[in-house]
């Protein structure tokens, strides 16, 4: 097969949707697919971590774990292509799978030796990209089938492709963007940080310090949000986030750049001048990562989550659904990303007797889909 042949197969295996049909080895070969391209991600990043990894996170690594995490995903990508291809299923899947497989073994698998290196040059956060996509995936989609607000939506539903090359991009520059964020934060609001201020507030106990930081983040995120639909200009940016028109755990990573930096600015530039410690900043990260992708995720939490008084405490689902919907009734309505009380005093709640709304996506449908032409957007719209 040729190169071309090959990068046809590739696209086609990228532009479909769908249903999952059982017997046909689709499934078990999108899986081996998937991890024969993780695998090949990883060697590179065995090759090159002062480029392909992430400060913080590869502090934190244990080199031999790594490897057998590593060579354990070769194994099971292998046997599953390997196995559809015996039985005749979806030769082309899972032949490029076991070609990555074997591509991952040629350029080394997981015994590529790794030396010292600097640790203080530009990277993309590659290693970052495969646990998120390993870990989001393995749990957004089991909760997803186990507590379904749509049973019939399928995993590759219409527009997955759109929101996986946002998730690709945006985890890939992490560290650009992250370079961005700190410059912006140290060269703007530099003269704002007082001493006394973040002495007191990072010396507060772990919890009190936690919810202070949450809360704070909230107020800082819901008033930004809201500028982002009440600006008209702002709005163009943002508009490509609100396109979505199914609702599952990829959507949140659906993001215009300049809104992706400018948003984070503001909120952790905040924090920087209040002083939170950073085991609260730690623990923030980590509850917002997970809050903002199960918020938008194809889930429906038990009756008891949309009762009094949890309903107007934290935001779940069934809240941000509506923040979504491109129903007159949800338009600018539900900007909070943590606590429900904020949209509520501030009058911005949705009133409606339905838990979840009909349709998602922008009112009038104009946003195009991909991910180069909704970056391109705001710059191109006449609207």
């Amino acid at each position: 097969m040729s190169l071309r042949e090959r990068l046809a197969g590739l696209t086609a295996v990228f532009r479909q949707s769908g249903p999952l049909e059982p017997g046909r080895g689709r499934a078990t070969g999108i899986v081996a697919f998937s991890l024969g391209i993780l695998a090949v991600l990883a060697v590179l990043a065995f090759h090159f971590p002062q480029y392909l990894t992430t400060p913080e996170l590869r502090r934190q690594y244990d080199p031999a774990i790594l490897r057998e995490v590593l060579l354990f995903g070769m194994v099971v990508a292998g046997g599953l292509a390997i196995a559809n291809l015996v039985r005749g299923r979806n030769r082309r899947l899972n032949g490029m799978a076991l070609g990555l497989i074997a591509l991952a073994a040629a350029m080394g698998g997981h015994r590529v030796p790794v030396g010292d290196f600097p640790d203080n040059t530009p990277y993309l956060g590659l290693d970052w990209f495969i646990l998120d996509l390993l870990g989001s995936s393995l749990v957004f989609i089991a909760i997803e089938k186990l507590i379904p607000l749509r049973r019939d939506q399928p995993v590759f539903r219409p527009g997955w492709q759109t929101d996986f090359t946002h998730f690709i991009v945006n985890h890939l520059l992490v560290g650009l963007a992250l370079l961005v964020v700190n410059f912006a934060i140290h060269r703007l609001l530099g003269w704002a940080v007082w001493e006394p201020l973040r002495a007191a507030v990072g010396g507060l106990p772990f919890v009190p310090q936690l919810l202070l930081l949450l809360l704070v983040a909230d107020l800082v995120q819901y008033w930004t949000h809201r500028a982002y639909h009440e600006v008209p200009f702002l709005w163009r940016f943002h508009a490509v986030h609100h396109s979505a028109q199914h609702m599952d755990w990829m959507v949140g990573s659906r993001l215009h750049l300049f809104e992706l930096v400018t948003t984070r600015v503001a909120i952790l530039g905040v924090l920087h001048v209040l002083g939170f410690a950073k085991e609260a900043m730690d623990a923030y990260i980590v509850i917002v990562g997970f809050h903002a992708v199960f918020n938008h995720a194809n889930v429906r939490l038990p009756e008891f989550f949309n009762r009094a008084p949890l309903k107007y405490l934290l935001v779940t689902p069934d809240f941000h659904h509506w923040h979504h919907s491109s129903e007159r009734e949800a338009i600018d309505r539900n900007y909070a990303a943590h606590f429900a009380f904020l949209d509520h005093l501030f009058g911005t709640a949705v009133k409606s007797d339905r838990r979840f709304p009909g349709t998602y996506g922008v009112l009038g449908d104009y946003m195009p889909e991909g991910f180069v032409r909704q970056q391109l957007f705001p710059f191109t719209w006449k609207g």
